[in-house]
């Protein structure tokens, strides 16, 4: 995209320029947020490097406490990340889904799942991905989507134009539930009312589709897909996604409306209509 293109009545350049100067004064010392999204690229090549060589190859299988998959891709890849942000952010909180917390007290936390979508990953499916975020007092500002057999790379940040490979993007418009396009990773993470619940969506939407993890949330970004909504998730799990969808004008919330931070009950609605986020909200109230 060149100088002074607009897309979506925005005029990129000037959107840019203004963000460059962006400082967020915290540990002591003000870093722009640009000095943070280079880490996180970096974080993201860490990850990607230490995850293809792995992809589709004979691969031992762990089960963790709950049953979830593991394998060395995720821990070699989380670990990559962690000595990355320890080398560079040593103030720096960090949760991570394979090694736990440290200093998740701390004004900037990191958040990171190696790779989300483990069962695509070890069935050989590319819909999975790394998901790199960074909290400041618990609110996600940054995040990053990287799918690293597709090479393809979705990044947000608070105040900034969502981009896809370089590409400045923008969710879709789409009047209600019922002529969305609804996704959840699985219909398994749903139990009680909140299986209720979605079952009041699903009934109204034109289409659900599940199995597509991380992917389903940079669908909406890029204006293919309208709304996901899942439950169950830890922070790990939808930190990241904050930041882009809100960058490509959607909505993120959990199901009361409320924004999305490290707190969360783990229930999240995404739409990237404001109005289809409203219809389905009042649908998943009841």
């Amino acid at each position: 995209m060149g100088p002074g293109l607009r897309r979506g009545g925005v005029d990129c350049a000037a959107l840019c320029n203004a963000c460059r100067a962006t400082k967020l004064s915290g540990d002591g010392a003000s870093v722009s947020l640009d000095a943070y999204l280079a880490l996180a690229a970096e974080l993201a090549d860490a990850a990607g490097a230490a995850i293809r060589p792995y992809f589709r190859t004979v691969l031992a299988v762990d089960d963790k406490a709950d049953l979830s998959p593991v394998t060395a891709a995720d821990r070699t890849a989380e670990a990559a990340m962690r000595r990355l942000v320890k080398a560079r952010f040593p103030e720096h909180g960090i949760i991570g889904e394979e090694y736990g917390p440290e200093r998740e007290d701390a004004e900037f936390v990191w958040v990171l799942d190696p790779i989300d979508g483990t069962k695509s990953f070890i069935s050989g499916v590319p819909l999975f991905g790394t998901l790199i975020a960074l909290a400041r007092q618990g609110r996600p500002i940054l995040g990053i989507i990287d799918q690293p057999i597709s090479r393809e790379r979705w990044i947000g940040a608070e105040g900034r134009a969502t981009t896809h490979n370089g590409e400045v993007i923008r969710s879709r418009a789409c009047p209600g539930v019922g002529a969305a396009t609804v996704f959840a990773t699985t219909p398994d993470m749903f139990h009680g009312d909140d299986a209720d619940a979605f079952g009041r969506v699903a009934r109204v939407a034109k289409l659900v589709r599940f199995g597509a993890d991380c992917y389903a949330y940079g669908l909406v970004a890029l204006g293919f897909v309208d709304v996901v909504i899942e439950a169950s998730l830890k922070p790990y799990d939808f930190g990241a996604m904050l930041p882009i969808i809100e960058g490509a004008s959607g909505v993120a919330t959990d199901w009361q409306g409320q924004p999305l931070g490290l707190s969360s009950d783990g229930r999240v609605l995404i739409a990237g209509d404001k109005r289809t986020h409203s219809d389905a909200l009042d649908l998943l109230r009841g």
